[in-house]
């Protein structure tokens, strides 16, 4: 698997974000995260946004993507992987690159109840600091 800081939206790449989307704003909390994922970029524009700045990373096995993480300001701000490309290690093999960057991060965001993204955390010795609660 290679690990790239792409530079363009490919079709493939757009077809991911978009169930990754679809995915994120089904879960608790995932409207929260794609607000601060989100910032002031417009909606229809998010992705373009983030690939020029330079914050998009992905994952392929030889020509086949499948995953992508969004890392700014040290934080990963969200990693997805295909669900067919799941339990292959996609996401371990993108954070280890991230995590031995120049840049690594120092931080991740993972939604409540989201056991699997806690777990990639943890077996990289992460540990969680900081639980926002809201009353609704």
């Amino acid at each position: 698997m290679k690990v790239h800081n792409i530079s363009a939206v490919t079709d493939d790449l757009l077809q991911l974000w978009e169930h990754a989307c679809k995915r994120l704003l089904s879960h608790r909390g995932g409207a929260e995260l794609y607000s601060t994922i989100r910032r002031d970029a417009p909606s229809g524009e998010l992705l373009e946004t983030l690939v020029d700045g330079g914050y998009v990373w992905t994952v392929a096995h030889e020509d086949q993507l499948l995953g992508f993480a969004v890392v700014r300001q040290n934080v990963v701000e969200g990693i997805f992987v295909d669900h067919h490309s799941r339990r292959q290690k996609a996401a371990t093999t993108l954070l280890n690159a991230l995590v031995s960057s120049p840049a690594a991060p120092k931080d991740g965001f993972a939604l409540p109840g989201d056991r699997g993204m806690k777990s990639l955390y943890e077996s990289f010795g992460w540990k969680a600091r900081l639980l926002t609660m809201r009353g609704e």
